[in-house]
């Protein structure tokens, strides 16, 4: 078996720390994503159905008194992840075309359950009103007892479900 290129998990994490804390310093918020789909539905929203975006109480604060929806720090953030998944998997010589996947799952499968997930981990998100990168790296490097509570949830409930779905890994 090939052995895979990732990054050290140490430097990766102090990376990760330093770039945490620089979004604090320069912009003064932490990191966070959920907001960028709310964000892109207002901008089309505003287009189609202005009068309905403005008084949508999750999408009026996006387009009101006629800000862009798209002008925030969020989107910036997001395009950084974006490149830095890039210079990340270029760097690891791992940016190729590939499911990653256990032996005992199509890939149709396997890309349905991520689907599913994702569908999953971004409603919950909208109810939670902030996702998963928000609350445990922003709200705990704040000490935010919510954000440690739900962390030890989202591992314990990840363990939990693992024992449903480990068959498709092994």
């Amino acid at each position: 078996m090939q052995e895979k290129n990732y990054w050290n998990p140490y430097l990766a994490g102090v990376l990760l720390g330093l770039t945490l804390l620089a979004a604090f310093l320069v912009v003064g918020n932490g990191l966070g994503a959920s907001a960028l789909p709310k964000r892109s539905i207002a901008l089309v929203t505003n287009e189609v159905a202005p009068e309905w975006t403005a008084q949508n109480t999750v999408m009026g604060s996006y387009v009101a008194d006629g800000q862009h929806p798209l002008k925030n720090w969020l989107v910036i953030e997001v395009i950084g992840v974006i490149l830095g998944g890039f210079i990340g998997a270029m760097s690891a010589g791992r940016f190729k075309t590939k499911v990653e996947k256990g032996p005992n799952i199509s890939t149709r499968g396997r890309l349905a359950y991520a689907l599913g997930g994702g569908v999953i981990m971004g409603y919950a998100a909208a109810l939670a009103r902030g996702c998963t990168s928000g609350q445990a790296l922003s709200g705990g490097a704040l000490l935010a007892t919510g954000s440690w509570v739900f962390m030890l949830m989202v591992f314990a409930g990840g363990y939990a479900f693992a024992y449903l779905v480990r068959r498709q890994w092994i």
